[in-house]
């Protein structure tokens, strides 16, 4: 460890650089960069294995700021440590296209490895990427190659720990007893809203130690010495750890710290100067020291690190070459050679077997179609794999020092969807995971995150509508769909049939910028007959999939409705009215294809009817104003499926006069 007059001037870089990046900016939180400093110096100078030259390093340890408001603490991390984010990167703070946005953001600054701020979900990701590297471990690694062999670090605040996500996260990683996970948790007492002991007084220690944790109380986290010693220990325990570090906020401000005022507002220039006058720190601002410099660089040593492991692995190579293959391969996200090949069959399978099953049915049977050929499947269930099924032959469950490719995540619908984006984040896995289409509420802002981030997440909904019958409206999906929809770069996917089921998994899979959810029926639904040029269209996200001549109407349809746009087309048909049938089981696929073929399925000037059993309104952008929509704006009823869509109007005699009724304007 480094004299403590050198790790004092480290931890003062990192307070000068937080409050000079604020003020500049006048926008930002000072007052936890300040405080947690030392902590910061203790982790990244005596424990933190990592290269800045290589922020993708397999092999890195992965930190995480959970308490992401405090973005200028990792961005100092980095400037200092020789990552390639300049002093102008951080001159420029929460300006417009900066590498050094408000709260960090993974692709954006170079070793940051998940996008925080909403608060909770950075540990949820930590986990998951402990989990990941646990799981990589037990696969890849043989005796005397431990190629996996990482540690996962996360800080958090107050905040986090209040959020609900925390209790789901940590239970889990407790009961799973995730040994290489370290949370160091920055007890200053201190929220927006001030002194937390009036809203918030539990005995953190105890709660963790409930979950099985290995706790290290009472740290003194402005001495680095302490918490080196903690993070030491931590490393040596066969559970999870959390690390209680008492800190002062906004350290170092002579009139501001301790209080709510130094939390989230630039300290101002006065007390800026009153800064430096108590630090002794006479740089001007955004200037660091050469020795300070000297001490921080962290080039030389992960330049090391990162050999040593390359020459571990060419000896890896050497001994089991195809192991090493495959490795290289789930590192880099690639799917296998076959893959295509293999989806392309399972699709065959379909149309040969042209089952009528419910589309949760089809999902199951397509995973297991694939996961052969991906063992990098995670899949798993928020307590309700007999209902998801998410399960496939050859799964395993996860358990306790027992790994495995599926894990029951209890009833956790936010935690499981946070962990999940951890793992992607960490790489070697494709997660997917399920719960009731209703319960996608309880994880919805992780669905935003894994879409901000680009992250291939793959979150599976079943039981997506008032088709599930008797429970009623409380677990009827009526607005998620298209509440879903309006998630930018999530692409959403609510198959008719065992084709589109297969295909839509065949897309999630294959896609790598960004998360899919498969929203698949309780209730049966028939096989849709198509030929060889319309399977083909149907990966477009919305294709034609019965034409007439001279279509007088236009029945556009998701789901389990396509079936009914089919009934009706027969019915109008039968008086003597051509009928279009439009089959969109992916709105957002669709928008992304060229203008000519959107046009060529959406003819202009056709009178057009949507159905869709949910919310109407988001269907009008393709019907338009003088169109119509079948669809429900109350909550649904407990009663037998088919009595509810009776009730609700899904008939054919409804979905009749409805066109009839756009046809004659």
């Amino acid at each position: 460890m480094k004299p403590t007059q050198t790790t004092t001037l480290m931890a003062n870089a990192i307070r000068a650089l937080a409050m000079d990046a604020v003020q500049k900016a006048n926008s930002g939180h000072p007052g936890m960069p300040m405080g947690m400093a030392e902590i910061a110096v203790a982790l990244w100078d005596g424990h933190y294995h990592h290269n800045p030259a290589n922020p993708h390093w397999a092999n890195r340890d992965r930190f995480l700021l959970s308490n992401g408001h405090g973005s200028m603490l990792h961005y100092a991390l980095l400037h200092l440590a020789g990552y390639d984010l300049s002093m102008d990167d951080i001159r420029n703070f929460r300006q417009l296209h900066s590498k050094t946005p408000g709260h960090p953001e993974v692709g954006i600054t170079p070793g940051v490895e998940t996008t925080t701020g909403p608060l909770g979900q950075g540990i949820s990701n930590a986990v998951g990427m402990a989990l990941a590297e646990w799981l990589l471990a037990s696969e890849f690694n043989r005796p005397g190659f431990d190629i996996v062999n990482h540690y996962t670090y996360a800080f958090l605040g107050d905040g986090c720990l209040m959020e609900g996500i925390s209790h789901e996260v940590a239970s889990l990683a407790g009961t799973l007893r995730l040994n290489k996970l370290i949370w160091l948790y920055d007890d200053n007492g201190i929220s927006i809203d001030g002194k937390v002991e009036g809203w918030f007084t539990d005995d953190t220690p105890k709660r963790f130690e409930a979950y099985g944790w290995n706790v290290i109380r009472s740290v003194d986290g402005h001495d680095v010495a302490a918490v080196d010693a903690a993070i030491a220990q931590a490393k040596t325990s066969d559970r999870p750890t959390l690390i209680c570090c008492k800190t002062i906020i906004g350290k170092g401000s002579p009139n501001l710290q301790g209080g709510d005022k130094v939390h989230g507002a630039a300290l101002g220039e006065k007390e800026v100067a009153a800064v430096r006058e108590h630090l002794v720190w006479d740089a001007i601002p955004f200037d660091i020291p050469k020795p300070i410099y000297e001490a921080w660089d962290a080039r030389a040593r992960g330049a090391k690190l990162e050999s040593d492991w390359n020459a571990l692995f060419a000896n890896y190579r050497a001994q089991y070459p195809e192991l090493a293959a495959e490795f290289e391969r789930r590192s880099k996200g690639e799917l296998p050679g076959n893959f295509e090949q293999v989806l392309a069959a399972a699709i065959a399978s379909n149309i040969d077997k042209k089952e009528t099953i419910a589309t949760r049915k089809a999902s199951q049977n397509a995973i297991q179609a694939l996961a052969p050929v991906l063992p990098e499947f995670l899949g798993g269930s928020a307590d309700l794999t007999g209902s998801n099924l998410t399960n496939w032959k050859e799964s395993i469950p996860v358990r306790s020092g027992v790994p495995g490719n599926h894990i029951n995540y209890g009833v956790r619908e936010f935690g499981m969807a946070g962990i999940m984006n951890g793992v992607a984040l960490h790489g070697g896995f494709i997660p997917f995971g399920a719960t009731f289409l209703t319960f996608s509420d309880y994880s919805r802002n992780a669905l935003r995150m894994a879409a901000l981030m680009k992250i291939r997440s793959i979150f599976v909904f079943t039981h997506d509508s008032i088709g599930l019958g008797e429970d009623g409206p409380t677990h009827q999906s009526v607005e998620h769909v298209s509440s879903l929809r309006l998630i930018p770069n999530l692409d959403n996917w609510r198959p008719a049939d065992t084709v589109e089921s297969t295909v839509a998994w065949g897309a999630a899979v294959q896609r790598h910028d960004g998360p899919s959810t498969l929203i698949f029926s309780r209730q049966n639904l028939p096989y849709l007959e198509r030929d060889a040029a319309t399977v083909a269209n149907v990966a477009k996200g919305g294709y034609v999939l019965r034409d007439a001549a001279n279509a007088k109407v236009i029945l556009l349809a998701t789901g389990s409705e396509v079936e009914l746009a089919l009934k009706a087309a027969d019915a109008l048909a039968a008086e003597g009215v051509a009928v279009r049938v439009v089959s969109m089981p992916s709105t957002d696929v669709f928008e992304r294809q060229d203008a000519a073929y959107k046009a060529s399925v959406l003819t202009r000037g056709t009178p057009r009817v949507a159905i869709e059993a949910g919310v109407t309104d988001f269907w009008y952008k393709y019907v338009g104003l003088d169109g119509a929509v079948v669809g429900i704006d109350t909550f649904g009823e407990s009663a037998p499926a088919g009595v509810l869509f009776k009730y609700f109007g899904f008939t054919v005699e409804n979905v009749v006069a409805k066109a009839k009724s756009v046809i004659a304007g």
